[in-house]
């Protein structure tokens, strides 16, 4: 895993799409204010529903991101509490004719912020939702999607190139692979991709 980034670039990538990811669900909220701001009652009942939906959402992104991309604590041990936080986040990707779904089988918390971060670029790759699975083998945890409709070819190449240390333009939208790279060299995991079609990982 040759394509590297310095630590300062990672946190610009990664600021820059934790903001990307944050801003749609901050300008509902804004609206909402807008609305009762004008003072309409007929809108009362709208804007509780804006303000509960963009709230909600962004407490499970800010949630996510805290765990993957914040210091360790010890909640990376609480698998019920991760797997529950995961959930949620995943929820304000899909939709309810298209989720995300997940099935959390880890076994061993030295793999937990990794796996948190592969859960994050695979959930990048769907196009109608589908489901993201999470391994423990002999050892190893295997991360993988799976879905009835098609996955972005383009998407998943392109995690493949940086992952294989071949070359590519720095673009926040892949944040998260190049702070997998750096997170995995730090606690000396070792990282298999897959030769498939679609994108499957395996640490140890």
């Amino acid at each position: 895993m040759s394509n590297e980034l310095s630590s300062v670039e990672i946190a610009e990538l990664i600021c820059t799409r934790i903001s990307h990811d944050l801003v749609g669900n901050v300008g509902v909220i804004a609206n909402g204010v807008e609305l009762l701001e004008e003072g309409d009652v007929e809108f009362l009942d709208d804007i509780r529903s804006i303000f509960k939906t963009g709230s909600g959402v962004l407490a499970s992104r800010l949630k996510f991101f805290r765990l993957a991309f914040g210091l360790n604590n010890t909640n990376l041990e609480d698998f019920d509490f991760v797997k529950e936080i995961v959930n949620n986040y995943l929820q304000t990707l899909g939709n309810k004719n298209y989720p995300i779904m997940l099935d959390w089988k880890l076994e061993n918390s030295t793999y937990t912020k990794a796996v948190l971060v592969m859960i994050m670029i695979m959930s990048d790759i769907f196009i109608r939702g589908g489901k993201i699975n999470v391994v423990s083998e002999n050892g190893r945890v295997r991360v993988f999607p799976i879905s009835d409709y098609s996955m972005s070819d383009e998407k998943i190449k392109t995690v493949k190139n940086i992952l294989n240390g071949e070359e590519t333009e720095p673009s926040a939208q892949y944040a998260p692979v190049y702070f997998l790279i750096s997170l995995l060299r730090k606690q000396k995991i070792n990282l298999y991709v897959i030769n498939s079609p679609n994108l499957e990982l395996v640490v140890e």
